[in-house]
């Protein structure tokens, strides 16, 4: 299965501070919109934190893979709100 890193620009994608300030970035984002940043920003940091010590390639491609995931369907969920337009297919 492909990575879902390709979605990302590879300076984001291939770098974990970054992906980790980016996460950060839209959490605090995330968080002043429902008026619970520390929750949000903290939950990001746990899970960073949690995962600091991984030394195993696949599981950190995983663990990588799944902070873009989060990441790629914050924007598009932002892109749908200012368009209008869903992105998506529903089932």
């Amino acid at each position: 299965m492909p990575s879902l890193q390709t979605a990302l620009p590879p300076e984001l994608a291939n770098n974990v501070i970054r992906l980790y300030r980016e996460c950060l970035r839209r959490a605090k984002y995330i968080g002043h919109r429902q008026h619970n940043t520390e929750l949000v920003v903290d939950m990001v940091r746990q899970q960073f934190k949690k995962h600091m010590h991984e030394t195993d390639p696949e599981k950190i491609q995983k663990l990588k893979d799944d902070a873009a995931r989060g990441l790629i369907n914050h924007i598009l969920y932002e892109s749908e709100k200012m368009s209008g337009r869903k992105f998506s297919k529903s089932a």
